[in-house]
This record gives C-alpha cells, sequence and structure tokens, in this order.
C-alpha cells in the first residue's frame, strides 16, 4: 500500500525563505540594489523521498539547495531541520548538523582536491565529523567505494586517473561517508553522459532505499527528473509555481510554465506529435521582476489580476500544489 504525503514525517521544511543577493555602485560601494535569486518560498521534504526541483535556468534552484546548507547565508526566512532551525545556529553548531546534511556537486572534478588521493579525501570527512576511529577509517573507505561500484585499490589513486562518471561515484561515496539523512544533488548527473546518467541515477536509487536517505535534487532535465523524483516543485525566477507528485506534474500539468516546459521534452517516436507551447520573450530580471505573478509577461493566458497581485501557492488538487490565478 502506498504512502500518502499526509502520512510522512517531515524532514525539513522551509518557510518564506527568501536569497537577495546585493548590488554594489557608486564611489563608496552602496548597495543599490538586490538580485532576488530565491523570493519568499515555502515547501516541505519527507523522509526517504526524493523532491525534485525544475525550471530554467536562473531560476533559483541551486540558490535553494546553497541556502538550506548555509552555503550562502539566507537573507530572511525558515529552514526547520528534525525541528531545529537551521538559521539560528552558529557557525558551531552548525557544523555538527552538517552531518546530517551533505551535497554531491555538480562537477565531479572540481569538487574534488586533485592534489589528493580517494583515501585522503574520504578520510577528510571522516576526521573531520569523527564518525569512525582513525584505526577503522581505512576499512570504512574500501566499504564506502564497495557501495558506489569502485574497487578498493582506487583509493590510491587521484581524482585526475578516474573518468567523470567514477569521479561523481567519489562525491557518492563522500556524501554518504557521514551516514547523512539529507542530501542536496545539484545538477549531480548533468556533466556525465547519457549512458553514464542512468547508471549516477540507478545507484542513488540504489542507496537510497538502502540507507533511508532522503534526495533533494536539482536538475533541468526533465527526463532524469521523471527517472528520480517522487515529487516535483517548479520554480520560475526566484518564486515556486508548482508542486505535485511526479504523476501529477508530468500527465496533468497545471500551471502554464510546466506546461509549456514538459512540450518542450523529445518525444522518442517520429511519428507521435506533441503540441509544441513557445513562451514569447525574455525571462525578466531576477533584479527588477515584473509585478503581479512573475510569469504573466510571458504567458499566454494572463488576465488583468495576473498584472497586479502575485498568485499565492494554494491546493487545487489532492496533493497539488499551484501559484496561478487561472487555476482554480
Amino acid at each position: 500500500m502506498s504512502i500518502t504525503v499526509e502520512e510522512k514525517k517531515v524532514l525539513l521544511s522551509v518557510n518564506q525563505l527568501k536569497q537577495y543577493f546585493p548590488i554594489k555602485g557608486g564611489i563608496f560601494g552602496r548597495t543599490v540594489n538586490h538580485v532576488k535569486a530565491v523570493d519568499d518560498i515555502s515547501f516541505d521534504i519527507y523522509q526517504g523521498e526524493t523532491l525534485s526541483i525544475v525550471g530554467e535556468s536562473g531560476c533559483g534552484k541551486s540558490t535553494t539547495g546553497r541556502a538550506i546548507l548555509r552555503l550562502d547565508e539566507p537573507t530572511s526566512g525558515t529552514i526547520q531541520f528534525q525541528e531545529k532551525d537551521l538559521l539560528a545556529l552558529s557557525k558551531k553548531q552548525m557544523r555538527k548538523v552538517r552531518k546530517d546534511l551533505q551535497v554531491i556537486f555538480q562537477d565531479p572534478f572540481a569538487s574534488l582536491n586533485p592534489r589528493q588521493t580517494v583515501e585522503q579525501i574520504l578520510s577528510e570527512a571522516l576526521a573531520i565529523q569523527n564518525v569512525v576511529p582513525k584505526e577503522n577509517r581505512k576499512h570504512r573507505i574500501e566499504e564506502l567505494l564497495g557501495h558506489v561500484g569502485l574497487r578498493p585499490e582506487s583509493m590510491e589513486r587521484y581524482p585526475h586517473e578516474f573518468s567523470g562518471g567514477q569521479r561523481q561515484r567519489i562525491g557518492i561515496a563522500r556524501a554518504l561517508a557521514v551516514e547523512p539523512k539529507l542530501i542536496i544533488c545539484d545538477e549531480a548527473v548533468s556533466a556525465l553522459d547519457v549512458s553514464i546518467q542512468a547508471q549516477v541515477l540507478n545507484l542513488l536509487k540504489s542507496l537510497q532505499r538502502q540507507f533511508n536517505l532522503t534526495f533533494l535534487f536539482i536538475s533541468h532535465d526533465l527526463g532524469v527528473v521523471r527517472h528520480i523524483s517522487d515529487r516535483v516543485m517548479v520554480m520560475y525566477l526566484g518564486k515556486v509555481v508548482e508542486i505535485a507528485d511526479k504523476k501529477s506534474i508530468f500527465e496533468q500539468p497545471q500551471h502554464p510554465y510546466t506546461r509549456a516546459l514538459l512540450s518542450a521534452i523529445p518525444v522518442p517516436n517520429p511519428v507521435q506529435k506533441r503540441e509544441r507551447i513557445i513562451l514569447t520573450g525574455d525571462v525578466p530580471s531576477p533584479i527588477d521582476p515584473p509585478t503581479g505573478c512573475r510569469f504573466h509577461t510571458r504567458c499566454p493566458f494572463a488576465i488583468d489580476i495576473c498584472k497586479s497581485q502575485a498568485p499565492e501557492l494554494k491546493i487545487s488538487a489532492q496533493n497539488h500544489q499551484v501559484a496561478c490565478h487561472i487555476v482554480s
């Protein structure tokens, strides 16, 4: 029997999160404006699920992930993780919590220290969080490499001696090393070949079942999102426009922006036709976003209220949330 959203335990809850980056100008370098990368968003992540964030480049996907980890300090809002407000923690307190919050970065080469062997890279994570005694670390590293499909002798090699897919497996092993509860995958497979992408995605799903992991999966590739997600959150220009389970998003999208995104997915059948929704105009600047609904300047269904009043994220169907005036 499938578990409904109401029955699941909330692992992380984001409320009214804002991430503004100051723009400096003038002789004295004063703040003259802000880039509103993430602007007042709220969502929950449930224990054991994969929530994916999708949207065009610049919509705030990666910034949201970085804000949760406090790699960038959020402007305002709350981030509740296991009943702790992450934004209220000191740096010392946050370091302890980081054991449960890990990240897999987009570039599997730039995210690994080229001067360290795999053993040194993984040992560093174990040492900082003091997960296992020093005398047991080598055995733990062998276990981690086995979990991600690499041989024990790999620990003596350097990152440049591996392929892109193997390097990303090392990144996954590093994230697993401290036994986290939530892993943020920031475009974790976008730099890999398609065949390698499938292998890494299947590895992540296998590890999720084995260790009861929770993923926040950030991607622009809807094919990848469809393969790995339980729920999908669609963002546009710093705002959340739709959240629903994977089936509802891909089979019954309700927000006009979500429909346009899905219409761009290639159909692997030359006979089958799909109506393509072409959006006119460019994405507005996050420095000076449009009033009202931020999508109204490109939306083919926009009405007068869309230009003046920002829509709230409301439930339009069971566990399906949409921020749109024309969706009842």
